[in-house]
Order: structure tokens, then sequence, then C-alpha cells
């Protein structure tokens, strides 16, 4: 039996049309996919190029409150660089983070970036 990888990660939000804003305008991800429910999106897939795995975002007030403050997902940049650009780039926009630690393997990883909900999101490099 094989696993070949990641398909996607999904993440509840209080309100989906400002996660998926937040998510374009921060991380630059497109969306891919909007299920609709009753007449109503209550979640969109997203994809970021380059990355395979999917970031599904589904709406669930309860489960988002939650998980706020927790640091549910972290994305893979492929340099050292590549972190310090992000954080340059979130700098610009204005975008609050904790600054670029070291990581436990030595890589860089940009820490404290929170979505609308407050759910954390780690840039990591090796």
């Amino acid at each position: 039996m094989e696993i070949g990888g990641i398909h996607h990660a999904k993440l509840p939000v209080s309100d989906v049309a400002r996660s998926r804003a937040w998510y374009q305008r921060v991380l630059g991800f497109e969306v891919v996919i909007e299920f609709v429910e009753e007449g109503e999106v209550r979640g969109v897939a997203l994809r970021h190029a380059g990355c395979a795995p999917q970031l599904a975002l589904r709406h669930d007030p309860a489960r988002a409150e939650a998980m706020s403050g927790f640091d549910a997902l972290a994305l893979l940049v492929p340099t050292r660089e590549g972190v310090q650009a992000w954080k340059t780039a979130l700098d610009e926009l204005g975008e609050p983070h904790g600054g670029v630690v070291t990581g436990h393997n030595g890589g860089s990883v940009l820490v404290g970036l929170h979505d609308p909900d407050g759910i954390e999101i780690r840039l990591y490099s090796e």
C-alpha cells in the first residue's frame, strides 16, 4: 500500500469570504473550487503555484475559534533566503508576524503569522 503525498489540508474558518481574501492577498493562493451549499459558499479549495497539496477552508466557526493561536499549518519555503523574502513581503503588506527564528534543524522559520481566525501559519525552510 502506498501514500504518495498529501492531497490537501483543511482549516476551519468563521467567514469563508474573509479568509479566502486573506489567503489570496497575503499568501498568494488561488481558488480552484468553491463548495456551494443551499446557495451559499461554505468552503473553498485553494492552490499555490508550485505546491502540490491544496488548502481547503471550511465554514466552521466553533472549530476555528478553538484553533485560534494554534500553529496548524507550516508551509515549506525552498530556501532560507526565501523565508527572509516572505518576511519582507509581509512587512510591506503591514501584516503582523513574529519574525524569523532558527528552527530545530537549523533552518529558518517565520512565526507568528495569523489568519483572520487567529490560526498561526508558519513558513519553514530547512
